[in-house]
């Protein structure tokens, strides 16, 4: 399977970036031609500018919109990871959605409702929190967690099959809890 990666972290010597590793290991392996994003290495333009978003309306695609779509629709599997920042994505990561995730790639009007486009077979949301798992679940926001791009973003362009995986305590986990962690990234990988 053509699977795309984006991630978006601004350390490279994150433990993120050690999970990204792992994750191309185990899909390499099991013969996936992998592809990545790292918004933040490519420093990645997050803001939908109104140039743009002039040239869109007139059904036209502005060229550093349109290759990022390409990239987006080579793919037939799609995993983003990243850490979890005020409930939500990074904005880099926000905004990344805002500029490729357009209408008419992404999504259509027809009528009065919406048409996801997207055909992938699959998508995977990792996440990396630093809060504990108790503190969302007794703060009842565990929803907000993974649902604005789980259900919010994927799911309402079209991608059915959504799964998401949540680390909690990142900053507090020991060497052989963060090393358990980097064989799953090979696992799921592998699995993918």
């Amino acid at each position: 399977m053509k699977v795309l990666i984006v991630t978006a972290h601004p350390n490279p010597e994150s433990f993120n970036h050690a999970m990204l590793v792992s994750m191309v290991s185990g899909l390499e392996s099991a013969g996936h031609e992998v592809k990545i994003k790292d918004l933040y290495a490519e420093n990645f333009d997050p803001v939908l500018k109104a140039g743009d978003l002039a040239v869109l309306q007139t059904g036209e695609i502005p060229s550093r919109i349109q290759v990022e779509q390409e990239v987006l629709l080579w793919a037939e599997g799609l995993i983003f990871l990243y850490p979890l920042w005020w409930f939500d994505r990074p904005a880099i990561l926000k905004g990344w959605f805002d500029v490729v995730f357009t209408n008419q790639v992404a999504f259509g009007f027809e009528g009065d409702s919406v048409k996801g486009l997207l055909k992938h077979k699959k998508a995977l949301v990792v996440i990396t929190a630093g809060g504990s798992e108790d503190y969302f679940e007794n703060t009842d926001a565990m929803p907000l967690i993974h649902r604005p791009v789980t259900d919010g973003t994927l799911g309402f362009c079209g991608i059915d099959n959504v799964q998401h995986k949540i680390y909690f305590d990142v900053p507090g986990l020991s060497d052989n809890e963060r090393k358990k962690i980097l064989n799953e990234m090979v696992a799921i990988g592998q699995i993918f």
